[in-house]
């Protein structure tokens, strides 16, 4: 016995299952099945660093649609609503981005989804099952693409394709939803509303859409230092009351003629 305990334990206790071992390899296997799949879902669904703030963001998405694998080539016009009070804080200006500009909670932060702009545009319809967009015929999952369309024949569904960028590595695959409730709109964000075929290759919005958001994103950014052109044109208001100074010194100029006129009468006097 006393050998049995120099050596670690006898029978019964080298023969027992090492139980903490093994429960120790599952729970790192576990965990790390669990990072995996958590690393893979975040990269697939990535998410808005910043959600827009009531009253201080203005963010541009570029917006496009695909039925039936033909891209509408024509934006959606600008809001009906978009002169009347209050102004919605999510519309568009009719040239294929939607503006983000929240005024109320009600459009600000998480509550900032394609969905809601849906909401604040009248006649507009997009759910998870059905498309329409004014002017054009309405679409629901499980409807035949009609003729005349490069998907003519094949059944069809809502699917919403969202890149977060339109650079970098965020440009490159988009993300694919089917509720528009869950497209957190981000600025910089390009979005594909589709009505299209199973396994429908993505298309992003069209050039002109793109284009535009880079031209309103650009012309934020000159906004954003408007204050220093502003600051600029005080600048010349100084430059201009240096001259106001200048025509001061030719009214002393003047004085000075009139001094030296006097001169010349006092040295004649002198002579006599």
């Amino acid at each position: 016995m006393q050998r049995a305990g120099a050596t670690g334990g006898g029978r019964t206790y080298r023969g027992q299952m090492p139980v903490k071992w093994y429960m120790s390899l599952v729970l790192i296997c576990v965990l790390g099945v669990a990072l995996v799949v958590y690393s893979r879902y975040e990269l697939e669904h990535p998410a808005a660093a910043v959600q827009p703030a009531a009253n201080s963001a203005h963010w541009y998405a570029a917006l496009g649609f695909d039925v039936c694998g033909a891209l509408r080539s024509q934006p959606l016009p600008q809001n009906p609503n978009a002169n009347s009070t209050p102004v919605p804080g999510i519309r568009t200006d009719g040239d294929g981005v939607i503006q983000i500009i929240p005024t109320t909670a009600k459009d600000a932060g998480n509550n900032a989804t394609l969905a809601r702009f849906v909401a604040l545009y009248p006649k507009l319809t997009l759910t998870s099952t059905k498309l329409h967009i004014p002017g054009s015929p309405a679409y629901t999952n499980g409807q035949r693409c009609p003729k005349g369309t490069p998907q003519a024949g094949d059944t069809g569904s809502v699917t919403i394709f969202v890149w977060s960028s339109f650079t970098g590595p965020g440009s490159t695959k988009p993300v694919i939803y089917t509720d528009p409730a869950d497209i957190k709109l981000a600025d910089g964000q390009l979005i594909t509303v589709g009505f299209v075929k199973s396994g429908a290759a993505a298309v992003k919005p069209p050039a002109s859409a793109i284009e535009a958001l880079l031209n309103d994103r650009s012309a934020e950014s000159s906004g954003s230092t408007t204050t220093a052109p502003s600051t600029a044109t005080s600048t010349p208001a100084a430059t201009t009351t240096a001259p106001a100074a200048t025509t001061t010194a030719p009214t002393t100029t003047t004085a000075r003629s009139s001094t030296t006129t006097k001169a010349p009468a006092s040295s004649s006097t002198t002579a006599k």
